[in-house]
């Protein structure tokens, strides 16, 4: 079963269902029909049967947990190397701009870990770890600020359109309206 963000099943929950294949092992054991199984454990009829065709083919240990679905391409100790080559900069990795891009960050990934993700792969291992989506704010070059600066504080306040007081106009239903 997939989750939407991107997970898969909890320890516990694994547990949970490696308990009912073995339940259902005992009812195998004992010769109780597949369906009667399934009503007992409150499953679907395909998965007794399918847990019946794993045991007869390995026993118990074919039904036994397998752990969780993947385990993460990169420890902890090699996403620190990752945040120290990410703060060296994209143009120290061979890129024409200082924009790190998702692509780009599984190019290094690739450069220098030797490992395979998929730019959403990319997306959520940042996420796990803290980062955020940035958008750089687009200026002009010529810009200056302090012109920027004194024409906020002197003249938009002028161009600016007083504001009215909030409280109970004109058809205020707290007030009679009066005639």
């Amino acid at each position: 079963m997939r989750y939407a963000q991107g997970g898969g099943l909890t320890a516990e929950r694994r547990a949970f269902r490696e308990r009912l294949r073995l339940e259902a092992a005992a009812g195998f054991v004992r010769g109780d029909d597949n369906a009667a199984i399934a009503r007992q454990l409150r499953v679907h009829l395909r998965s007794v049967q399918r847990w019946r065709l794993a045991w007869s083919q390995g026993g118990e240990r074919a039904l036994a947990t397998k752990g969780p679905a993947s385990y993460p391409l990169l420890s902890d100790e090699l996403f620190a190397v990752l945040e120290r080559e990410l703060d060296k900069g994209p143009v120290a990795h061979g890129w024409p701009d200082q924009t790190w891009t998702l692509a780009r960050i599984k190019t290094l990934i690739g450069r220098r870990f030797h490992k395979t993700y998929t730019v959403q792969g990319v997306a959520a291992l940042l996420k796990r770890h803290g980062w955020s989506a940035q958008v750089p704010a687009r200026r002009a070059v010529e810009r200056d600020e302090a012109a920027v600066a004194g024409w906020v504080k002197d003249t938009w306040p002028q161009v600016e359109a007083p504001r009215r007081r909030s409280g109970p106009g004109s058809c205020s239903k707290t007030k009679p309206a009066l005639r």
